[in-house]
């Protein structure tokens, strides 16, 4: 398992928090007797859930030690759970999961069963990145294919998310009426090397578990003009960061 810097995943915080927003947008639930956060991570949102639904119990899950006492120390009272062993108990009406299920490769076999576990009118949202194949994520698979690194870290192909039709027939398949949509954003960053710190957070943790610390930053500094090369900042030293998602939001028959 791969570790998270909570304070470093929430350096992006803004950027980070619309989607989650959108995807929100578009649950219809009234008044949910039970909301899920699957996924919560540092609990930042999760009181999103609450001030949307005062009268719902909320429940915050995730499956890393340091995001659940982020979350905890946050206010949250998130549990410890991994996503692959959990099941939808009688009363969740709403389930968020939020940027999470791109860290589980069988989330394709668990979508069903949860759908078909939720009860009758329930709302299940989701939203995952689809930018693996974009030259954030290509440039550290080029670098990882070096000499020097080759074979010391397990990365994707950037195939290995399904497209939009896929999840909406797989969703639909359940008999669940389901609205899927993809979105790019263009995030304005700024700082020194921002793509480097956004992607830090998130795209590089295997990277970083996986090499010393030594080894790390090295291939950060190889990294980092590649993607400057590829994200070059305008005149006024901020830089345009292209970022698609794909959402999907399901209610149960």
């Amino acid at each position: 398992m791969t570790s998270w810097d909570p304070a470093l995943y929430l350096s992006f915080d803004d950027h980070r928090a619309r989607p989650f927003h959108d995807l929100l947008a578009r649950i219809g639930a009234v008044e949910p007797r039970r909301v899920v956060d699957l996924g919560c991570g540092p609990g930042h949102l999760t009181a999103l859930l609450s001030g949307r639904w005062p009268g719902a119990a909320v429940t915050a899950l995730d499956s890393s030690p340091e995001m659940v006492a982020a979350a905890r120390e946050n206010g949250v009272d998130a549990d410890l759970v991994d996503v692959r062993d959990w099941t939808p108990a009688p009363d969740a009406d709403v389930v968020v999961t939020n940027a999470v299920l791109q860290w589980v490769p069988e989330h394709v076999a668990l979508l069903p069963r949860w759908l078909e576990a939720l009860p009758s009118g329930a709302w299940f949202a989701m939203q995952v990145p689809g930018n693996s194949s974009a030259p954030s994520h290509h440039l550290v698979r080029e670098v990882l294919d070096q000499p020097r690194w080759r074979g010391s870290v397990a990365v994707g192909d950037g195939d290995a998310l399904p497209e939009p039709a896929a999840y909406a027939d797989l969703i639909a398949g359940t008999g669940a009426e389901v609205d899927v949509w993809e979105t790019t954003y263009l995030h304005r960053l700024t700082g020194a090397d921002p793509v480097l710190r956004w992607i830090s957070s998130t795209a590089l943790r295997p990277v970083r578990d996986a090499l010393p610390a030594a080894e790390y930053d090295r291939f950060r500094d190889e990294l980092a003009p590649r993607l400057r090369g590829a994200y070059p900042p305008r005149p006024d030293g901020t830089t345009w960061f292209p970022f698609r998602r794909v959402f999907a939001v399901a209610r149960t028959a």
